[in-house]
């Protein structure tokens, strides 16, 4: 473990005015706090936050960041409270150490719901001072290097987190030394046999060839000091998780890459850069499409360079980055750079980044009232993301991840412009919306008056902007057909117990069922999130509830034992008519099949468990949920004739869900309430004489909208 006095020393190789002290004490206080606990390895556990800390005095952080790293743990794992190193170490650290605290506990990998909701708080917390997530991003940097002592499936869950979440975060920070590090460590854990592959092919390679970095790093030297500039060459094989992603993107084989080599150049002046860059081109022949400019437009973290790929030496490929000192060291600490100190005060590099800005250009699309699901993936789509730079007509530049289309450029512009998109224009030519769009071209976005986002749109687009406005536009287009629907159904739902759906009877069901306004009632009724059977029943009660002619549905079987209570199945959904056979599930009643269901194969073994049951004779309540498929014609007016002949059938549609739809035709499940297999036989015969309908059929499978009536 590094002791204090080394920890200081690290620091003070770039900030000589550092103060000791607070370093110090806060050594001394995470070990106290930390005595006795160990890791999984056996060490002492204070080894970790030092390592941590060590890690962080590699990007020349403040003192602040060095001091929250080794108490990054004491709020959460010791008897140390957040009052306790505020007074002892001052407000900002403590507020650091809180933060560090949050995001640990966040379960980022949960494939739930809460996975959205936790992200959106981890750009909270970045938001607020992003030294909390350079903290975190260092510790989870130690704990992969030394993740070997975890069990195997505790290795599989962090590699798989640090591989989805913090290596592309530590990337789009612009660290990318650390989320080169990140997913190599993560790949090493998830495919050991596939990282194992390509080093050992690595070493054949070395052998048939020789040291083919030494020879091409020579080549360069000789031609720069041939052209009279004075530059750092550096060489390297690519990590294996980044050959591993290009074999699988380009689906081929390692003998057929030939970019596995990179070089970086150094220089003094932004002018040399250039002067290296025509010294290269002139040397080996630059690879077409493989050109980038991120000196004249830089990326949004700062990141300023240029690269270009050539083939050398054989005819491989090799990838050239191009930059200044000052450049290389934005490019080695990304928006960390921001706190970089140098000879005792912070590092004035003029490519460094303003934290805020960045974070606010990450997310300024977002709104607090989107969904989670929505934020979750635009983050990852913007974190994932490199860049391509097109032009507009003006010559402004607009910048979109690589694989951006025209329809991404529009909504980039404005989302006036992309919402009324009809087309586009590249390079004066005019091109689909889903083209691929490549650096330096012009484009040319082509508007009309009355266009409105489609559906198709959300799978041409792929920025995060672009799919939030164009998800948000259509919410606004469903809401009005939802209320349209809606309208139909209560109609047909009020009819059905011979009331009409006046105006002031939807504002009534709407206020009972404290809902702020009928047409909230009508699009909540017209997407499926309310039935109809519930806006019935908060207007007229007695008459959903009340008919002493009717069999109560608890006695509407006979052969229970006393006590059990039974349900239909909803894979069958049997009605009163049809043969029965119950099936006993200890605590759970019986559940109810026909007698012809595929699902009482899996039972065919434990006779014990069946019962021969029977409907009870007699006018049964029109309250068994039967799912039909209907295929219907696309035009005006026929699904609101399908719902009022269905209620002129005294049935009542408690459900409804589009599954296909077509220009011409669409394809939906409707849930019904029907009496018996006679009133099913009788609606659909009905149906299938209606011109416009062209199928109906019973749909007897497990379905999402059959288990919801079915729990209701």
């Amino acid at each position: 473990m590094i002791s204090a006095d080394d920890l200081i020393a690290l620091v003070r190789n770039y900030n000589p005015k550092t103060n000791e002290a607070l370093i110090h004490a806060a050594y001394d206080y995470g070990r106290e706090m930390h005595e006795g606990q160990f890791r999984r390895s056996g060490e002492p556990y204070f080894t970790h936050p030092v390592a941590v800390a060590a890690i962080l005095t590699e990007q020349r952080l403040d003192d602040a960041t060095i001091v929250t790293a080794l108490l990054h743990d004491t709020i959460e794992d010791t008897k140390s409270t957040f009052s306790q190193i505020s007074d002892r170490f001052g407000e900002e650290v403590a507020v650091l150490v809180d933060g560090v605290t949050k995001l640990t506990n966040l379960q980022l990998n949960s494939t739930e719901t809460k996975q959205a909701e936790n992200f959106r708080k981890l750009f909270m917390a970045m938001s607020r001072d992003l030294r909390v997530i350079l903290v975190k991003l260092a510790d989870r940097l130690h704990n992969m290097r030394t993740i070997k002592a975890m069990r195997p499936e505790k290795q599989v869950q962090k590699a798989r987190e640090t591989m989805d979440i913090y290596a592309p975060l530590a990337g789009r920070m612009g660290m990318q030394w650390m989320r080169d590090e990140l997913e190599d460590l993560a790949f090493r854990v998830l495919n050991p046999d596939g990282r194992a592959s390509i080093i050992r092919r690595f070493i054949t390679l070395q052998r048939e060839t020789g040291d083919v970095i030494q020879k091409i790093t020579g080549d360069m030297r000789f031609e720069l000091d041939k052209a009279g500039i004075e530059a750092e060459v550096f060489g390297r094989a690519k990590k294996p998780y980044s050959i591993w992603r290009k074999m699988q993107e380009k689906e081929m084989g390692f003998s057929r890459l030939s970019d596995i080599y990179g070089f970086r150049i150094i220089t003094d002046t932004e002018a040399d850069c250039y002067g290296v860059l025509g010294v290269i081109h002139q040397r080996w022949r630059a690879v077409p499409g493989r050109f980038k400019d991120y000196i004249s437009q830089p990326k949004s973290n700062g990141y300023r360079s240029i690269h270009t790929t050539v083939s050398g030496r054989d005819g491989k490929r090799v990838e050239v980055q191009i930059r200044t000192r000052q450049m290389h060291d934005v490019a080695e600490t990304g928006v960390a750079a921001h706190w970089s100190y140098r000879d005792g005060v912070r590092s004035e590099n003029p490519f460094a980044v303003d934290p805020a800005k960045w974070i606010s250009s990450l997310t300024e699309q977002f709104q607090d009232d989107e969904d989670h699901e929505d934020f979750l993936e635009a983050v990852k789509l913007e974190m994932y993301s490199d860049q391509v730079f097109c032009f507009t007509p003006k010559g402004d530049v607009i910048k979109l991840p690589r694989g951006g289309t025209p329809l991404d450029f529009a909504y980039a512009i404005h989302t006036r412009i992309g919402h009324a998109c009809v087309g586009a224009k590249v390079d004066g030519l005019r091109v689909p919306l889903w083209t691929r769009l490549k650096n330096g071209q012009s484009v040319d976005i082509i508007t009309a008056d009355g266009q409105a986002p489609q559906a198709t749109w959300l799978d041409i687009a792929i920025t995060g902007k672009a799919k939030t406005s164009i998800r948000r536009a259509l919410r606004e287009q469903d809401r009005e057909r939802f209320v349209r629907l809606g309208r139909e159904l209560a109609r047909a739902a009020f009819e059905h117990v011979g009331r009409k759906a006046k105006d002031k009877v939807l504002e009534t069901a709407a206020r009972n069922l404290r809902l702020d306004g009928a047409e909230t009632l009508l699009a909540r009724l017209g997407s499926a999130e309310l039935t109809t059977r519930a806006v019935v029943e908060a207007v007229y009660p007695d008459l959903v509830t009340e008919d002493g002619e009717e069999i109560d549905r608890k006695r509407a079987v006979i052969g229970l034992e006393k006590g059990q209570s039974f349900r239909r199945a909803p894979c069958c959904q049997p009605l009163p008519g049809e043969r029965i056979i119950g099936i006993t599930f200890r605590g759970q009643g019986v559940v109810v099949h026909t007698i012809d269901c595929e699902k009482l194969a899996e039972y065919e073994d434990q006779p014990e468990r069946w019962l021969d049951l029977h409907w009870s004779e007699g006018k049964h309540p029109a309250a068994y949920a039967v799912t039909l498929e209907v295929t219907m014609s696309n035009d005006a007016g026929v699904l609101g004739r399908v719902c009022t002949l269905i209620g002129g059938h005294k049935a009542n549609i408690t459900d409804l869900e589009f599954i296909d739809r077509k220009p011409d035709f669409y394809r939906l499940h409707v849930n019904v309430e029907l009496r018996d297999a006679e009133h099913l036989h009788s609606l659909i015969t009905a149906l299938e004489a209606e011109s416009d309908v062209a199928a109906v059929a019973r749909l007897r499978e497990v379905t999402p909208i059959a288990a919801r009536a079915e729990a209701n």
